[in-house]
């Protein structure tokens, strides 16, 4: 791929140059953490073959970042492994940076940019991400580039701030064909690179930098990182070598059945990718090419007139629509919503309907009211939203139809909505996998009405945010096992409204 098919995609972020003089091209990994499927990877790839340059990858763990934990570091640090490995014996040269003290890596990014002849980073409109790209832009001494891989549609090509679900369907649907044609490579780094001898990098003694695939003893290295030790790891194991095994078996396991299935937490019919996609051990447009393989689909079979319909305009069969318009539709929404509100927007950025109805039934009686305490360790009366609780803290997920209704329970049972905003927040970031997250905030921001409409009839507490109960769910879906698999012992709890 040329560079000039990233016109759409690459940022500078300060006013400097390039310096041909420099002695490597630095690719500083931050949010796309993986070695395939990379526009920031293979631009930086571009510019080294360009300029006959070395090609360096960085890829740093901060222990100082919200909620670090031994969940969220050991997922991290499965993907550094993996990628250590990818790059051995490729021409680019990998180096990780993993701090053992809160701001140790300070000022590093400026130290390997007084060597380097440009520095490529990953765009991303979440957490940290641009405060961390704004500081290294004041800082870095050569062109500091940001290239978005974050989703299908790229995340400055509209200044448009859209504010429900079917505008942005509809608004790709007249334009997402065009950035189809234009997918990362798969193998992104090209073949002839000079090499870059690892003691060339001035820095390295400076910052203990890892040379290669790191020799480590993971356990040993968690548990001497000062990060929270009690949110423990998963079985779930990080890095793209796991992103794809994930995604192949939801391709050739659970795809067929995903239309039906996916509401239905004992089928277990969903992706499974989100916590991939989250640290970018995946890519959204590797997982789009291994749909369409699977669809044997091409262009071509788009639909020309634009509707908003979530079904038809691909022509695919409907389980795969179906998973694209909450992979596509959903979650690009809350990419572009960060794109353009920035990642500091909270509970008053909810729509004005929304805040109104809230604030007018804020003083209604809850039926039940529960302490941070109590939702953190699923100690309410209800089993199926206990269930979810367990679920997330044993797994870092939740079933994605129950993340709904365990965030609308949460608003029914405290005592205003923005604690239950703040309750939803810190569980989430805290022990998902896919927390911190343009997507799962969105999410949260959902529950309380963001993307949706006015409903009826209106209700304690609601008002006219839309309602759901364990109730209902119980009897729309198939989640006795669900249950039983999540709860710890069963004399504690009952089924309850």
């Amino acid at each position: 791929m040329s560079p000039t098919d990233l016109k759409n995609r690459t940022r500078q972020l300060n006013s400097a140059e390039t310096d041909p003089s420099g002695d490597f091209v630095l690719y500083w990994m931050t949010s796309q953490r993986r070695t395939r499927w990379n526009h920031a990877l293979e631009h930086a790839g571009n510019i080294a073959a360009r300029l006959s340059k070395p090609l360096l990858v960085l890829e740093a763990l901060r222990s100082d970042y919200q909620h670090a934990n031994r969940r969220h570091h050991s997922f991290i640090l499965d993907g550094m492994l993996a990628n250590a490995k990818a790059l051995r014996g490729s021409p680019a040269r990998y180096a990780a940076f993993i701090e053992d003290k809160a701001g140790q890596g300070k000022g590093l990014i400026k130290a390997l940019s007084e060597q380097a002849c440009s520095v490529v980073t990953d765009d991303h409109p979440g957490f940290f991400y641009p405060q961390m790209q704004a500081s290294a832009a004041e800082q870095c001494s050569v062109k500091l580039e940001a290239v978005d891989s974050c989703g299908l549609y790229p995340l400055h090509e509209t200044d448009r701030c859209f504010h429900r679900a079917y505008d942005f369907r509809r608004h790709l649907q007249k334009t997402l064909k065009e950035h189809l044609e234009h997918l990362p490579n798969e193998s992104p780094i090209p073949d002839s690179l000079p090499t870059l001898p690892f003691k060339e990098i001035r820095a390295a003694s400076d910052w203990t930098l890892s040379d290669g695939e790191p020799s480590i003893d993971k356990e040993a290295l968690l548990s001497s990182l000062p990060i929270d030790q009690s949110v423990r790891e998963t079985e779930t194991e990080g890095g793209h070598e796991a992103g794809s095994a994930a995604l192949e078996a939801f391709i050739t396991e659970r795809l067929e059945g995903y239309q039906e299935d996916r509401n239905h937490p004992d089928q277990a019919g969903t992706s499974r990718l989100s916590p991939y996609l989250h640290y970018g051990h995946i890519g959204a447009h590797q997982i789009f090419q291994r749909i369409t393989k699977h669809e044997s689909w091409t262009s071509e079979q788009l639909e020309p007139v634009s509707k908003g319909s979530r079904e038809g305009w691909w022509n695919m069969s409907p389980s795969a629509e179906a998973f694209l318009d909450q992979f596509i539709t959903w979650r690009e929404l809350g990419l572009q919503r960060a794109a353009r509100r920035g990642s500091k927007e909270g509970f008053q950025d909810l729509p004005a309907w929304a805040l109104a109805t809230l604030k007018e039934h804020e003083a209604d009686e809850r039926p039940h009211l529960y302490t941070l305490s109590d939702f953190e360790h699923a100690l309410t009366h209800d089993d199926l939203w206990n269930a979810a609780q367990q679920e997330l803290l044993q797994t870092g997920t939740i079933h994605n139809y129950l993340r709904m209704l365990w965030g609308k329970k949460i608003l029914h049972w405290t005592a205003s909505p923005e604690e239950a905003f703040e309750v939803m927040l810190h569980l989430n970031d805290k022990y998902a996998l896919d927390g911190r997250d343009p997507n799962s905030f969105s999410g949260i921001l959902w529950v309380l009405g963001l993307h949706d409409r006015p409903w009826g009839p209106e209700r304690p507490v609601f008002g006219k945010v839309r309602y759901m109960a364990s109730k209902n769910t119980h009897r729309k879906l198939r989640v006795n096992d669900y249950i039983q698999r999540w709860t710890p012992n069963n004399d504690l709890f009952s089924t309850q409204p």
